[in-house]
């Protein structure tokens, strides 16, 4: 699987840009914008076509997940500390019914004694970031850990192979397809070389 992260910031065309990814085959979409209040996130799903909600996985605001039909809900590490050590309580008015909980990690090891079964973990990074400045990537080898893993962190099209036989089931990408000069072609192009892998 391919798990595509939202710029942080808007970029020009970039509901425009996303529809024409969903076209090409994107089923994992995290959204992702720390700065966009609960507003700003219904205003940006409502500009997306509702055909492709349910490949969108919400970072903040997980209540939305009532009000559209999305895929699912995403905890990041703090967030996952802060709530999973109750999460009857979290999960009591969120309409969850066939929907995807995944979370990020920064450790291998806590990844694995991570009690909480997420149906995939985001775990990073695995290479020098791209779209994160400073961000070293650290190549875990998750071979014996028996999770659904998606390597994150530095992936583009000529590194999908060794991510994949440290023992990812699948990729993440930012950088790699927004700071590309044609990210609908670089998505293609991963896409490409990920299902040939």
């Amino acid at each position: 699987m391919i798990v595509l992260i939202a710029p942080e910031k808007d970029i020009a065309n970039e509901i425009e840009i996303l529809h024409q990814l969903f076209k090409e085959g994107l089923q994992y979409y995290h959204l992702r914008k720390p700065e966009k209040n609960y507003e700003e996130h219904v205003a940006y799903l409502n500009k997306i076509d509702k055909k492709y909600h349910n490949r969108i996985v919400l970072h903040y605001y997980h209540e939305l997940i009532n009000d559209f039909d999305l895929k699912g809900i995403h905890f990041q590490e703090q967030k996952r500390k802060y709530h999973i050590e109750n999460p009857s309580a979290y999960f009591k008015n969120l309409n969850m019914y066939g929907k995807t909980i995944s979370s990020s990690f920064h450790e291998p090891e806590v990844l694995k004694d991570c009690y909480f079964e997420f149906d995939y973990h985001l775990l990073s990074p695995v290479f020098t970031s791209i779209s994160k400045k400073g961000y070293e990537g650290k190549g875990f080898d998750v071979n014996h850990i028996d999770k659904v893993i998606i390597g994150m962190g530095g992936i583009h099209s000529k590194n999908i192979q060794e991510t994949l036989q440290l023992g990812y089931k699948g990729i993440g990408v930012l950088g790699g397809i927004w700071n590309a000069k044609n990210p609908v072609e670089s998505f293609v192009q991963i896409n490409t070389v990920y299902k040939n892998a």
